[in-house]
């Protein structure tokens, strides 16, 4: 220890002996002195000769003649690092997109639209189910006068009552000849499924296990879980724009929204 007259030794006054704990250090580190650390490669994300051609082109139109290739890269990871948060940006808004919200305890459905067009449809098809009634026995009722003189709209109509008795007729037999055919060919028997991990070839059964064996007539033990895929469509890339600063009043929005 220094002296305890030196107050500026911190190390001294706290009783701490500084060569003792290099000594420490040294020993707990021996394994390490003497290796050498290697980095990685650094692999740019774009092809370099071309992206140097193209900031080249872009440099003489503002009087610079040399782009070292540190700029090159740079611009390279710039681009990656760019289009990765593009990615997750608009990724993050087509999960908000898929996200369900019928199995919420919170949810609660206001309007149904799709009921209420159904219900629309069912009056509309009410609506002419009951005018062709009302047609049908006009023209019945004009079929089955029979006055002498008849003016020309009587006799369209008795015409047109009988092509309509016509149709129904033909629409019967029709309905007649497919029930007879299908009496005829007699129930459909459903086809049985193949058992997950059956591979039938030449009327054998080969199921591949996860080890990459086959075994005869053993189906795979191992199931595969389906991967989620998330779908990005171009109104995905619309709504992201359009919240972003730098894309909000581009041309390259402009654009998208004429597609």
């Amino acid at each position: 220890y220094r002296d305890d007259d030196d107050i500026n030794d911190v190390a001294s006054m706290a009783g701490v002996n500084l060569n003792e704990e290099s000594a420490g250090i040294m020993a707990t580190n021996s394994d390490l002195v003497g290796t050498q650390i290697q980095s990685c490669k650094d692999e740019p994300f774009l092809a370099a000769i071309p992206l140097h051609k193209r900031i080249l082109e872009t440099a003489k139109k503002l009087g610079i003649t040399d782009v070292p290739a540190e700029v090159v890269t740079f611009i390279s990871h710039a681009t990656q690092n760019r289009l990765r948060t593009v990615i997750e940006k608009v990724t993050v808004i087509t999960q908000h997109r898929m996200e369900s919200y019928k199995d919420d305890e919170w949810y609660e459905q206001a309007t149904d639209v799709r009921s209420q067009l159904k219900f629309f449809e069912q009056l509309e098809r009410l609506e002419k189910q009951r005018k062709d009634e009302q047609e049908r026995e006009i023209l019945l009722k004009a079929a089955k006068s029979r006055s002498r003189q008849e003016d020309p709209e009587q006799a369209r109509l008795k015409q047109k009552a009988k092509e309509m008795q016509q149709q129904e007729l033909a629409q019967m037999r029709q309905r007649d000849a497919n029930l007879t055919a299908l009496a005829a060919i007699g129930p459909r028997k459903k086809r049985k499924l193949d058992s997950p991990g059956l591979l039938t070839i030449g009327g054998e059964g080969l199921a591949v296990s996860g080890g990459g064996q086959a075994g005869v007539g053993t189906p795979s033990s191992r199931q595969y879980a389906r991967q989620k895929i998330t779908r990005v469509n171009l109104r995905d890339f619309i709504f992201y724009m359009e919240q972003e600063r730098e894309t909000s009043h581009s041309l390259l929005l402009y654009r998208a929204l004429l597609k």
